[in-house]
């Protein structure tokens, strides 16, 4: 299934419960995984790195989400994406096109892939479905460098990571003395090893480390867990843990969505890591989960982290008929 996993449940108040299972690497079964594991965070990058930049971003005014690219940004003036809006950006609604590997679309040079995601056609309208696909964090990166004048490693931390208090969450690659901590992921063909301390996705690898889809890592302990009644962000919140996508389905919010198996008057919202990774926000019950795997060491099949990450969603939370828990989370056994 996986090697190992970290999580934890809390609140307004900080971590309530958490826990450690399993091992760091099968290959050295003696070493546990624990609370200072650091995980490749995959797709999570999306909230710990864009989502909360962007945020930023808006919340100082610098950034207005209803407003067309074009109207100021050059890059993208007359272009296609010119007429796209950083919320239909968020809400997978740009009318992107859905092809996920830049490499081979424009080759291995940054500049050439970042010229070439900007400047190409659209796949449809903007504002016409909802079709996910890892671009728009991509250009959305690229906005937030733009509106701030400095990469995006440097925006987060200064922004979003260090005013938090997540001092353990970083772009890769990581040092040596970093990435001996890390869980390792999928094998590396030309190397024949298990990925420690880089990015998984070969796209993120390529692009230089800092990019904007899938190389964050951080350690799975509590505390470097943003809250959500940070005071910076709530507003931030009550924007994106609502469905911003009217009749169009599958429903978004501004990078979340509704938990798989929930009903809408649950209000439990998800952000999902292609490495095995998850966080669960309900702003309702002001309360947070995370699960932090490394499940890609053993594979890519879906189905059997799906059925954990919902037996986890549905022990973290309340029962939103009012009354006690599914089933209780104990710091000393964890699920």
């Amino acid at each position: 299934m996986y090697p190992g996993a970290v999580w934890a449940v809390g609140d307004v108040t900080g971590a309530r419960a958490q826990g450690a299972v399993g091992v760091l690497d099968p290959d050295e079964p003696d070493v546990p995984m624990c609370a200072d594991t650091v995980f490749d965070v995959a797709s999570l990058t999306k909230i710990l790195a864009v989502w909360s930049s962007i945020g930023a971003l808006w919340e100082d005014g610098s950034l207005d989400l209803d407003q067309p690219l074009g109207g100021f940004w050059p890059e993208v003036t007359g272009r296609p994406l010119g007429a796209v809006t950083a919320r239909q950006l968020l809400t997978h609604t740009a009318g992107l096109p859905l092809r996920a590997q830049p490499r081979n679309l424009y080759g291995t040079d940054e500049d050439d892939i970042r010229r070439g995601v900007l400047h190409e056609q659209l796949h449809r309208r903007p504002g016409e479905a909802v079709e996910y696909t890892d671009r728009a964090a991509l250009i959305l990166g690229y906005l937030a460098e733009h509106l701030a004048g400095q990469p995006l490693d440097q925006l987060a931390n200064a922004r979003v990571w260090q005013p938090l208090g997540m001092n353990c969450t970083r772009f890769g690659p990581l040092p040596d003395e970093i990435a001996v901590r890390c869980a390792p992921t999928e094998l590396d063909p030309d190397t024949d090893t298990h990925l420690k301390g880089v990015a998984h996705d070969f796209s993120a690898r390529l692009l230089g480390g800092v990019r904007h889809r899938r190389n964050v890592h951080r350690r799975g302990r509590p505390r470097d867990v943003p809250s959500p009644s940070a005071d910076r962000h709530q507003r931030l919140d009550a924007n994106s843990l609502t469905v911003q996508t009217g009749t169009l389905e599958p429903a978004r919010g501004l990078f979340w969505h509704p938990a798989p198996g929930t009903a809408p008057g649950e209000d439990v919202w998800v952000h999902y890591g292609f490495t095995g990774t998850g966080m669960w926000l309900a702003p309702r019950q002001q309360r947070w989960a995370v699960l932090l795997t490394n499940k890609l060491y053993y594979t890519r099949d879906r189905q059997p982290l799906t059925e954990i990450r919902n037996a986890f969603r549905g022990l973290a939370f309340p029962d939103p008929s009012g009354g006690h828990h599914r089933a209780r989370i104990s710091s000393a056994r964890p699920a």
